[in-house]
């Protein structure tokens, strides 16, 4: 548990600045009863994938009945069903995910592969709820792509299996050839999960995007 420090109170500042709506929990328990506060019961909800909603209980909550919940991740679903899911997501009321960090002045940073998170974060669902541990906050965008590239990118792709450099290696190789690489750079292999990247800074739609900030470390 962590008390809301100087860093968070300040990165809490700028994301209102720019327009988003944010919340601040120390624990994760208390993540559960603001999303049922925020999401009526029978809406058509959607959801990237995401490790920090898994451990504060919100995937239990999604798939408790009480919402119609777009679910693309039950063992029976084929690919194609997945696509289909991902799509309807986008006209979905509430679309629920996480992001791979928040920079101190305000702006939101993600990378995806097949990018179904990241075009949901930018239009189409009425509401975005994002759930973000306090350890994802960073001070620069130099800082957010280094996270990335050193910890998120690698661990995501050795737990899912993938055949690329940093899931072999523990590391982007764009930090093992080059000594100051691009946002862009990286491995050539086709299953690469650093496809599109997303930077969030002042939204046109004021509180469309809530960023739930919990004060302990959650996810990747």
């Amino acid at each position: 548990m962590t008390a809301m420090t100087e860093q968070v109170k300040l990165t809490m500042e700028n994301l209102k600045k720019h327009r988003y709506d944010v919340k601040f929990v120390e624990t994760k328990e208390e993540v559960p009863p603001i999303i049922r506060e925020m999401i009526p019961e029978g809406a058509l909800v959607g959801s990237g994938g995401s490790m920090s909603l898994a451990e504060c209980g919100v995937m239990d909550l999604l798939r408790s009945g009480k919402y119609q919940y777009l679910d693309r991740f039950g063992p029976d679903i084929s690919p194609e069903e997945r696509e289909q899911i991902g799509h309807k997501a986008h006209s979905a009321d509430f679309f629920l995910c996480s992001s791979n960090a928040v920079i101190e002045d305000g702006c939101l940073y993600n990378v995806d592969g097949n990018s179904n998170r990241i075009t949901s974060i930018v239009y189409g669902p009425k509401k975005v709820i994002m759930v973000v541990s306090v350890n994802k906050i960073v001070k620069t965008l130099e800082d957010a792509v280094y996270r990335v590239k050193s910890y998120v990118a690698p661990t995501n792709c050795a737990r899912a299996g993938m055949k690329t450099y940093c899931a072999t290696e523990g590391i982007c190789m764009a930090l093992k050839t080059k000594e100051k690489p691009a946002m862009t750079d990286g491995c050539d292999s086709p299953g690469r999960s650093c496809c599109n990247h997303l930077i969030s800074t002042h939204q046109r739609v004021p509180d469309r995007i809530t960023v739930i900030l919990v004060g302990e470390p959650l996810g990747l």
